[in-house]
C-alpha cells in the first residue's frame, strides 16, 4: 500500500503541520515526563493502527533511552511489571480516551481518579492534550496511508523546520 498523499510536500498541509507541531511542543515542554509522553503516544497509535506513529514513537523513545523491554510490552501493559503506577494510569487514560466509540462512558471515574492521584494539574492538562493530539495525528496518517518503517529520530522536527 502506497501513501495516498504526501502531507509533508503540500503547502497547506505543511502550514497545518507546523501549527499542529507547535501545539505538540506545549505538551513536549510540559512537566509530564518524556517517557510517559512517548508511552502514551505509542499505546494510542497501537490502538488506532497507525504504523507511521508507532514507528515514530518507538524510535523517538528508544533514542531518548527507553528500554526495548518496556517498548515491547506497551501493548500488554496490564500484563507486565515494568511500568510504574503513574505510567499505568496514563496508559489507561490513553486507551479509554482513544476508544471513545468502544466505551460510551469515555474515561472511567476509576481511571480519572488514578490519574488525579499520580499527576498534578499541569501534567493532567498535558496528558489530556497529548491524548487528543496523538489521536488526531493517528487519523491524519491512517487516512493518507502514511506507512511506518522509514522514520528516523528527529525526522518530523527537521521536516517542519
Amino acid at each position: 500500500m502506497e501513501a495516498r498523499f504526501d502531507l509533508f510536500s503540500n503547502e497547506l498541509a505543511t502550514r497545518f503541520a507546523k501549527r499542529f507541531a507547535n501545539a505538540g511542543m506545549v505538551v513536549h515542554q510540559s512537566p509530564l515526563p518524556k517517557a510517559t509522553q512517548e508511552l502514551v503516544s505509542l499505546r494510542a497509535s497501537q490502538i488506532n493502527g497507525c504504523g507511521w506513529c508507532i514507528d515514530m514513537h518507538t524510535k523517538e523513545a528508544a533514542a531518548d533511552g527507553e528500554s526495548q523491554v518496556r517498548l515491547h510490552l506497551v501493548a500488554a501493559w496490564r500484563e507486565s511489571t515494568v511500568f510504574t503506577e503513574a505510567e499505568r494510569a496514563a496508559l489507561a487514560l490513553a486507551e479509554e480516551g482513544s476508544r471513545l466509540a468502544d466505551a460510551h462512558q469515555g474515561v472511567s471515574d476509576e481511571t480519572w481518579a488514578e490519574v488525579r492521584r499520580h499527576y498534578d494539574d499541569d501534567q493532567i492538562a498535558a496528558l489530556v492534550c497529548l491524548v487528543a493530539l496523538i489521536n488526531a495525528a493517528n487519523r491524519l496518517a491512517v487516512i493518507v496511508h502514511q506507512r511506518g518503517g522509514s522514520y528516523q529520530p528527529g525526522m518530523v522536527a527537521a521536516a517542519l523546520g
